[in-house]
């Protein structure tokens, strides 16, 4: 009798083991399928948030050199107008996370600076010099200088860059879906997002 109840601890024993095994080994491989799932959809997601806007402007330049004095001058002067293709873009392919699997928590560590490009277009009216001072490279090199140094100034004044931090929450709030819908835990700037509207704040705090 002894005998049969010791058989019967051992065999319980045993099956208690190989369950508790079986479920450990179950358990960590669905956290490393969620954990690849969202590094996966980490890197599908759209590699860039754009934000586009057009700008017009008419620039004009004049230079001026002395020959003999102020009272002799050599000019040059032309009228620039100038039409550009501005965007606005965060390249999401470099933004610096990590997965816990221990935690089952997603640390988006930092986000990219955004991305400012313009484009524009020259065209040149009312172009004149005189003999002794006619237009070279340099000149032009100069007026595509400050013509995007304006242009620059009218970008930061613009809504486009709120209007593309608008779309950066927008995808992080695919994040927060991921996450959310795998009982993982989503931190933002070292903020814990519970509703997708704390993206938006954790970002305005970082950009103050």
């Amino acid at each position: 009798m002894k005998k049969i109840l010791l058989g019967v601890i051992i065999t319980l024993s045993i099956v208690f083991v190989f369950r508790s095994c079986s479920e450990d080994k179950n358990e960590k491989s669905i956290l490393q399928e969620n954990s690849m799932l969202i590094q996966q959809q980490i890197s599908n997601v759209s590699k860039l948030i754009v934000t586009e806007g057009h700008f017009a402007e008419v620039y004009n330049y004049k230079d001026s050199q002395e020959l003999f004095g102020p009272l002799i001058t050599a000019d040059k002067k032309a009228l620039v107008v100038v039409n550009a293709e501005v965007t606005v873009a965060y390249d999401l392919s470099k933004v610096d996370f990590e997965v816990d699997e221990a935690s089952k928590t997603l640390y988006i560590k930092s986000i990219p600076e955004a991305e400012i490009k313009i484009n524009p277009d020259f065209e040149y009216y009312d172009v004149s010099a005189d003999f002794l001072n006619q237009f070279d490279a340099s000149d032009y090199n100069k007026i595509k200088k400050n013509v995007n140094a304006s242009l620059m100034k009218k970008v930061e004044a613009s809504t486009l860059k709120s209007n593309a931090e608008n779309r950066l929450i927008s995808e992080l709030s695919k994040f927060y879906v991921l996450t959310n819908s795998l009982n993982w835990k989503l931190v933002y700037q070292n903020q814990t997002v519970n509703l997708p509207e704390d993206l938006n704040l954790a970002n305005q705090a970082l950009i103050d």
